[in-house]
């Protein structure tokens, strides 16, 4: 029997979570503003403002792509793995 989806996504969830602490105290650590971090990687402050919560929309995981994670690990100054937590969750649903 597969997994239920509400199981994944709390698991995803949580993982969302860890990268959204991984951007917030990194950029607190070389002093920029959110502003600042989604300019230089070509995003809206909205969409870094979301990352950095760790939601797209109210109880809705971020789900980042892989093109704004390299980009926001560039500005940040950050090996790429730094941002992305280790023991990623399983994500199969069968």
């Amino acid at each position: 029997m597969g997994r239920r989806s509400d199981d994944i996504e709390a698991e995803w969830g949580a993982y969302v979570q860890r990268i959204a602490t991984a951007l917030r105290r990194r950029r607190l650590a070389i002093g920029l503003s959110q502003e600042a971090v989604a300019y230089r990687a070509g995003l809206t402050r909205y969409t870094y403002q979301k990352y950095e919560k760790g939601e797209s929309r109210p109880g809705t995981a971020a789900n980042p792509t892989l093109r704004s994670l390299l980009a926001l690990s560039q500005v940040l100054e950050v090996p790429l793995d730094s941002l992305i937590p280790d023991s990623a969750p399983d994500l199969r649903s069968r």
